[in-house]
């Protein structure tokens, strides 16, 4: 699949009323969710309704995996984790939490390590492996590149 149709289809995805779609081709394999109207409101800034209260973060209610392989590139005292897309950086599941993850946090494969927003969708990057958090590289709530270093950590 191209880089166009990849676009068209988050585009076409983005605007519809599907809540959720999932395609797999080949090796890649890519899930999209939009996020709930209770966490687009409390990202809007608006108060969130009693029932997502309860909820640790309205963004943190289901991963989404990217569907994308996370770089792990060898470093000087461990491997860099680098953004698989263009994207906000999160680093905390709401602007009142803590971060998902600190230097020396000892992380298992599949927790979140912070939340990529692209397209006003929120995708959260999960570990691939068991690390330890070295250093976070990115700032909280600044843009990201592909290939940008976010994260570097020592496997475990």
């Amino acid at each position: 699949m191209d880089d166009k149709t990849l676009l068209t289809i988050i585009d076409k995805f983005s605007s519809g009323t599907l809540a959720e779609l999932e395609i797999n081709e080949g090796n890649l394999h890519i899930a999209l969710r939009k996020e709930s109207a209770a966490a687009a409101r409390y990202k809007g800034g608006g108060t969130v309704p009693a029932e997502a209260e309860s909820a640790p973060a309205a963004a943190a209610e289901a991963p989404i995996h990217l569907g994308l392989p996370v770089s792990a590139v060898p470093g000087s005292s461990g491997e860099m984790i680098t953004s698989p897309i263009v994207a906000t950086f999160y680093a905390t599941p709401s602007p009142d939490a803590p971060p998902f993850v600190k230097p020396g946090s000892k992380i298992k494969a599949g927790e979140t390590l912070c939340i990529l927003e692209a397209m006003k969708m929120m995708n959260h990057l999960e570990a691939e492996f068991d690390c330890e958090i070295l250093a976070v590289k990115a700032e909280n709530g600044s843009l990201v590149e592909y290939g940008q270093t976010l994260f570097e950590v020592k496997r475990l």
